[in-house]
């Protein structure tokens, strides 16, 4: 059994449109197993109460950003480790140097292929 067939993902993402998007190119590339949350707040009461191995999180919400979350998660010990890939349509360079501050284990531009997901997701996990 490949990676792609037990990995678990979570996305995070207010707009439920992008959600859906990420859920399609998800699907695409093969893994199956995806849970969805619409808010920073939501994705830590559920990571904590049932793991997950990655999360693709968007970095602009409202309440908790993407970067709040990752930093929150890297503070709970028992989902320290969960691989992190944050979206972004900002291409700042600081950006990213907080990231890596905070753990981040890779970013993805916006916009998107499946191909440039399938791609990011393995520089983090591994070949799918």
């Amino acid at each position: 059994m490949s990676l792609k067939d037990h990995i678990r993902v979570m996305v995070v993402d207010d707009m439920s449109a992008s959600r859906g998007l990420m859920e399609q190119a998800l699907e695409q590339v093969g893994i199956r197993t995806v849970v969805t949350c619409n808010s920073g707040d939501e994705a830590l009461r559920q990571i904590v109460g049932q793991p997950v191995h990655l999360v693709i999180s968007d970095y602009n919400m409202p309440g908790m950003d993407g970067l709040t979350l990752l930093k929150k998660l890297r503070e709970h010990k028992q989902v320290m480790r969960v691989a992190f890939i944050m979206v972004t349509g900002t291409k700042d360079p600081s950006l990213m140097a907080k990231g890596r501050e905070f753990g981040l284990n890779n970013l993805l531009f916006k916009p998107y292929t499946s191909a440039s997901l399938k791609t990011c997701i393995e520089q983090v996990v591994g070949p799918l």
